[in-house]
Formats: structure tokens, sequence, C-alpha cells
């Protein structure tokens, strides 16, 4: 089957496309992460927002944040943490609410009418106001994309799965600093979850429009 044998109401899900997280001279790049992959899936999120605006499909941007006081960081709640994750948190506090670490790159900056979902762990879901507003919608289907596709993208349609949301990935829209991982992601989504397709394929479903 392909997409556009089932009618649905979708919206794109963009996760964490931040500075944080992607461009250089943030706390990624300054932790010494190599962030070239996420870096170079950037324009294909782009065209993959603006073709979406031009459909009128809601778009959904999360932002992860932390507070400045370290309230809501993982080594407050949990006692056994990999000791890579530990080492971050440690060195370095991540995109820092009101910082320009957390804000979204400026390349695909939201426009007036998107949607940004704040949040404090890898999924969407998690204590967040995302599913209130899917419903006020009647959002039945979400089209995924942004970084990293096996932590925070992963957990985020897991649980929007579970949660009885149909499920679509965009390959060449999401990113993960192992291609190992994300090729198990993308093995995990078709087996289990829902679909995995390209930009250029999304393009076959929607509506012509110029990008």
């Amino acid at each position: 089957m392909k997409l556009r044998d089932y009618k649905i109401n979708p919206a794109v899900i963009v996760i964490d496309v931040q500075n944080g997280f992607i461009s250089n001279g943030g706390s990624y790049n300054l932790l010494g992460i190599d962030t070239s992959h996420y870096q170079k899936v950037i324009p294909t999120i782009g065209r993959l927002i603006n073709k979406c605006r031009l459909a009128r499909i809601p778009i959904f941007y999360t932002q992860a944040v932390r507070e400045s006081s370290g309230i809501d960081l993982l080594t407050r709640t949990h006692k056994i943490l990999p000791r890579s994750r530990e080492e971050r948190i440690r060195k370095r506090p991540i995109c820092v609410r009101g910082t320009w670490d957390a804000d979204i790159v400026e390349e695909i900056k939201p426009s007036e009418g998107d949607y940004i979902v704040i949040k404090r762990r890898d999924s969407a879901f998690q204590d967040t106001e995302i599913v209130v507003w899917l419903r006020s919608l009647r959002i039945d289907t979400l089209i995924f994309s942004g970084v990293d596709t096996s932590i925070c993208v992963e957990s985020s349609l897991r649980d929007a799965f579970n949660v009885g949301y149909d499920i679509v990935l965009i390959s060449d829209a999401t990113a993960s600093n192992s291609t190992k991982h994300y090729e198990s992601t993308l093995e995990n989504v078709k087996n289990y979850y829902g679909m995995v397709i390209s930009f250029d394929e999304l393009c076959q479903f929607l509506p012509h429009t110029a990008d």
C-alpha cells in the first residue's frame, strides 16, 4: 500500500531542530559531537515544511528545553544513566530555556500559525500539550522529521503510535549521529509502527504546489 491509498488528516512533527543540537557553536558542537549528519538534512526538512504549509498541513515543532536551575535534569531523577549521557549533562547544560542554544535553527524557524511544543524529555508526548492540540485539529496521522532519529524521533513516534496515531517517517528529513542507529529505527518503523518514505515520495501524495 502507498500513502495515497489512505484518506488521512495529517500534521508534520519536526523534532528538536535546535541550535544546541545542530549548529556550529551549539552545545553538541562545543562538546565535540559530530553534528554534520544533522546539518545535512536541514534543507530537506525545510522543503518538507514549505510543501506542507502550502498544502495547509499543520506544522508542529518540538523544542527541548532545560531550566537554568537544573531542576529538570535527568540527573535529578535517575540514579542509573549511561555514562556518556550523564557526562554530557554535567559538562554542559544543553538548550537552556531562553538561550540561542534552545532556539530552532534559523533556516527552518517557525512561522505564525505553526505550533511549538515545549518538551523536557525525549518524547514529544511526555507531559506536553500535543495530544490536546492534535485532537482539536482532528489529526489522525503524524509525519515525522527531525533529530535524533533513534532517540527523540523514535521515542516520539512510538508514543504517538501507542495513543492511536498513524505514523509516517520521512527518511531523508531525519538524521542520527550513528548510521547503525538510524537504519535500525527505519527498520523498526517499517516492521512495527507505520510507513517510511522519502520526501519525494510524500510529494506524490500531496496536492501539487510550487516549492
